[in-house]
């Protein structure tokens, strides 16, 4: 039993499936073991033999969880379409000029929210993470609008309330690292890109206004925000429906590209070469970066175990 436990337990860690999914597929792999291994003790072989043989006949549990992995991780077209739609409304927020009613921001901040809430409490699927990236963009807002406070206020606040926006988004992406990091970076995507359009309109604002954006600017900026957006909205579709993992990676590394290209290429843009360089190392650092937290992760949580099974030997 707890050679079996201990498989199935590995198999678990990598298989990064949706909760309800995942507790399926382990508990088939938990019968399937047991059955095949009374039939070899049944077969004359001792039960560590019978163990030893199904491990072997088995696989290694990473094997084994890419196989499951590869099966189950392709989402339905439903599952695609529901996971494009916060970045659809964002797209058509800016494309019909939505933007010029409080209404119709309110009422997808109440969408979002309400997505955000059932899908967290229902298995937390794949569709989730786009929407919950959402929510952590007013925590962004927020930092950005304390620049127009006056005079040295602008620097005590954002000294004050940087540290806990950034706290807050690494809390959250951590939660979600645990279940996948591709989930996280799945959920950040939104963030570097409308950084950037933030930063372009709030630079052209200075050179015009004083910092104010006029409702010809935000016009003339909206298409290729919705373009922006679209483009993310199919790639993450595209995500949602691919089976292997190395293709995922790449999708969402091509949208960031291509974003960045598109904004690069507007021919509206005034980002200066050092604006270009942070939303590069940004972008890198929010698709690569709960990456190597999940590794962190890892490694601080078999520390306790290998030291467990020493002090057990």
């Amino acid at each position: 039993m707890p050679a079996r436990s201990n498989y199935t337990d590995k198999i678990r860690s990598h298989l990064r499936l949706d909760t309800t999914i995942e507790s399926d597929v382990v508990r088939e792999i938990r019968t399937h073991i047991e059955d095949k291994k009374h039939e070899l003790i049944e077969s004359g072989l001792s039960e560590k033999q019978a163990a030893a043989a199904v491990s072997r006949l088995m696989g290694s549990p990473e094997l084994v969880a890419r196989q499951i992995y590869e099966v189950y991780s392709q989402g339905s077209w439903l599952q695609a379409i529901f996971a494009a739609l916060p970045h659809l409304l964002i797209a058509a927020f800016f494309a019909l000029h939505w933007w010029q009613s409080n209404l119709w921001l309110l009422g997808i901040l109440l969408g979002v929210v309400g997505a955000v809430l059932y899908g967290w409490f229902h298995g937390k699927p794949a569709w989730l993470f786009p929407w919950l990236g959402y929510c952590l963009l007013p925590v962004i807002a927020v930092g950005i609008l304390l620049i127009y406070l006056p005079g040295g206020w602008a620097w005590l606040a954002a000294s004050a309330y940087i540290p806990l926006a950034l706290l807050i988004i690494f809390s959250v992406t951590k939660k979600i690292t645990k279940k996948d990091w591709l989930f996280a970076s799945l959920m950040l995507l939104p963030i570097p890109i409308m950084l950037g359009w933030i930063l372009a309109l709030w630079m052209l604002a200075l050179q015009h206004q004083n910092g104010f954006l006029s409702h010809e600017q935000l016009y003339e900026f909206a298409p290729l925000i919705a373009l922006s957006f679209a483009v993310l909205a199919l790639t993450v579709a595209t995500f949602i429906r691919v089976r292997q993992r190395w293709i995922k990676v790449g999708v969402l590394l091509t949208l960031e590209i291509l974003v960045l290209v598109i904004m690069a290429l507007s021919g509206k843009s005034s980002i200066n070469p050092a604006g270009w360089l942070v939303l590069v190392l940004l972008s890198v650092i929010l698709l690569l970066g709960p990456a190597l937290l999940e590794r962190k992760i890892k490694q601080a949580d078999e520390k306790p175990l290998n030291l467990s099974q020493k002090s057990a030997r």
